[in-house]
């Protein structure tokens, strides 16, 4: 079976990678920069160039494939909605082209409502588009990543976290590793067919609240977390360089989280995974704080 990944070397994407070659499976990794795939993982691995927004690139990379581990890149863009929607067209000119019989495509919860969801408007996109295609396709609606915490260090070490969310409002939390590791089991799992979605929900739904609470037993210093306007998180956005249009698209998945949001996979015990902030709070942020 010859498994190709996308995004090698991303919070999920890497964690992929090194299960399938503990499983004995030699990827294939799609790396829009090869050079940046370390010697020691191409030892046990092949790496080709391919842009997931370049329908050429992607067909190339992609012959002989039997599954695709596909994740919409998420960059820093001028327009990051149109880059998803490019990287919708390649994956399905790919898997169309190559007859490819499976793809897992890492997408998101939010991506149920379609639309108003910002930037999870794209998953949504290639759920639709991968959905009407004649193959196997698991989409993996993951939750909340523990490591999007790393986005925000230094609010971290000065204790002060801010969200449009309202601060008692419960969210599905998840850990790259964990999400990862469906991800690799349902790659390695050929008794799957037809068109599937399953959650990622994490150990438990946790509120900003109850996060904050978490970080300051852990981090060794009070941290607050205060809920402020969507102006407010739109103007820190550009402030910090982000293009209108990525503002509005990274703003529009808090906001669509927030407003008439309803999951529509419920939590299960196919949908609960086992590593807790806290333990991932010891092993990814604390050695960068």
């Amino acid at each position: 079976m010859r498994i190709a990944v996308t995004t090698p070397m991303g919070h999920v994407g890497r964690h992929v990678t090194s299960m399938l070659v503990r499983a004995g499976v030699r990827p294939l990794l799609l790396a829009r920069s090869p050079e940046k795939v370390p010697p020691t993982l191409r030892y046990y691995a092949d790496v080709m160039e391919a842009d997931s927004t370049d329908p050429q690139q992607v067909i190339a990379a992609t012959r002989g494939v039997d599954v695709i581990y596909w994740v919409d890149p998420s960059v820093f863009s001028a327009d990051p909605l149109a880059d998803y929607a490019l990287a919708t067209q390649a994956l399905v000119e790919a898997v169309t082209i190559n007859e490819v019989g499976r793809v897992v495509f890492q997408s998101s919860i939010g991506a149920e409502k379609r639309s108003g969801v910002g930037e999870i408007d794209g998953l949504a996109n290639t759920e639709v588009a991968l959905d009407a295609l004649n193959l196997d396709v698991t989409h993996l609606r993951r939750g909340y990543f523990f490591s999007n915490l790393l986005m925000d260090v230094e609010g971290v070490r000065q204790g002060k976290l801010q969200t449009v969310l309202p601060l008692d409002q419960p969210l599905s939390w998840a850990a790259p590793r964990d999400i990862a590791e469906v991800a690799a089991l349902t790659l390695l799992n050929p008794h799957w067919h037809g068109h599937r979605t399953l959650a990622v929900h994490g150990p438990e739904d946790l509120s900003w609240q109850q996060v904050a609470k978490i970080l300051t037993d852990q981090v060794g210093h009070p941290v607050r977390v205060e809920q402020i306007s969507d102006a407010a998180m739109r103007e820190q956005y550009l402030t910090a360089g982000m293009p209108p249009k990525m503002a509005d698209a990274v703003l529009g998945m808090g906001t669509g989280m927030r407003d008439d949001f309803h999951p529509e996979q419920s939590r299960t015990l196919a949908t609960t995974t086992p590593t807790t902030l806290v333990s991932w709070i010891h092993d990814e942020l604390l050695p960068v704080l």
